[in-house]
């Protein structure tokens, strides 16, 4: 991709920074880490100001909603709006980080019509109802099973570490409906509303206190099969789509944030003495190159994403997102390490905004696929080794 921006990407970033510098005084105090109905509601307001200003899904296809825009205004927009310090998806991430650009790039005309636009405008949040208690990195394994009748699926099972599934409207929901096929073959992928009977949520404390998941518990839940993504069977290549978006542009801003957060850690350290550690600034500058190269391979991810075919409507990432995601979790684990040296005994105070950084990068080798899983896949479909067995 060309780096250099255009007149027109110009015109474009000093456009967004003149309405985040106006919009984002506005904004109400945001709710607690622990008040997800809040949560939902602040990043909701959030995302029908990004739509009502033109914002809201810039670097979607035109006819799934979006504004078509290129990869360059795609990262300027990240960007800005992570360096003006604007809210972040929050609880509407999966929505438009993979479940939302799955239906745009797999979905019928009246799959798209029905539900992208409610998550542009911030009216519907999405979860992920993928992995299971005995199928987690092993994801073909799942047993939650989805069988005909009629114009419908029954579907019984649970699934484990879903998404904010408390405050969500659908769900995507990962199903067995062949269980006579080998098992990557017999999946499919339905669209599960949340408040259907038979489906029960219960929250999950993590180490931060929070509960961002949830266990979810399927009983006899029906689903129409106008909710199946893709052809019945068909769901494990369908899920890989989802999987290609989770890990190769879903994680975009965060680079920012990192980028930011270490330049923060940087200030810290020259306030409180500990920058005449010449180890610890090596330490720091090596940080530093290492978020600098995953931008620029960030940069290649959403520009090859963007001009990947598929099927005429928007492109799917590709492995390369497997490389960033397992280099990315690692490097944003060294992050709040160097922080908790740069911080000392602050650093062990549960309530400190570094202390809830550093035990949440803990679960970034798990979440999105395994680390052991991203070398997998980099082994088999990238340097062609033979398949693990």
């Amino acid at each position: 991709m060309d780096l250099y921006e255009t007149p027109e990407e110009q015109e474009f970033r000093h456009r967004l920074r003149a309405w985040l510098r106006g919009k984002l005084p506005t904004l109400p105090p945001e709710p607690a880490a622990t008040d997800w109905p809040g949560r939902r509601a602040y990043d909701c307001a959030w995302q029908r100001a990004l739509h009502d200003a033109g914002y809201a899904g810039l670097h979607w296809p035109a006819d799934a909603g979006g504004r078509g825009a290129t990869p360059t205004q795609h990262l300027i927009f990240l960007e800005e709006t992570e360096r003006a310090g604007a809210p972040y998806v929050g609880a509407n991430f999966v929505g438009l980080l993979h479940a939302g650009p799955t239906i745009a790039a797999e979905g019928t005309d009246g799959q798209r019509a029905r539900w992208l636009p409610p998550i542009l405008r911030g009216e519907e949040v999405w979860c992920q109802g993928f992995s299971e208690p005995e199928a987690g990195s092993d994801l073909a394994a799942l047993r939650t099973r989805a069988v005909r009748d009629g114009d419908c699926y029954v579907v019984d099972g649970s699934k484990l570490w879903t998404s904010h599934a408390e405050v969500a409207d659908w769900c995507e929901l990962l199903v067995r409906t062949d269980p006579t096929a080998p098992r990557h073959r017999g999946l499919s992928w339905l669209a599960l509303p949340m408040d259907a009977p038979g489906v029960t949520v219960r929250p999950l404390r993590t180490l931060a206190g929070s509960t961002e998941f949830a266990e979810v518990f399927l009983d006899a839940v029906r689903v129409p099969v106008t909710h199946r993504l893709g052809a019945e069977n068909d769901g494990w290549r369908v899920t890989m789509v989802t999987l290609s978006f989770e890990r190769g542009t879903a994680f975009v801003g965060e680079v920012v944030a990192c980028r930011r957060t270490l330049a923060r850690l940087a200030r810290a350290a020259r306030e409180n003495g500990r920058w005449d550690d010449a180890v610890l600034r090596r330490r720091l500058g090596s940080l530093h190159a290492e978020f600098s190269a995953l931008w620029r391979l960030t940069q290649w991810n959403v520009s090859e994403a963007e001009h990947a075919p598929s099927g005429g409507r928007g492109g799917v990432p590709g492995v390369a997102g497997s490389v960033f995601k397992l280099r990315y979790s690692q490097a944003r684990q060294e992050l709040y390490e160097a922080a908790a040296e740069v911080l000392g005994p602050d650093s062990l105070d549960g309530g400190h905004e570094w202390t809830a950084g550093r035990l949440s990068s803990l679960s970034y080798t798990i979440a999105a696929g395994t680390s052991q899983i991203q070398r997998n896949i980099v082994a088999e479909r990238v340097l062609g080794l033979p398949r693990a067995r």
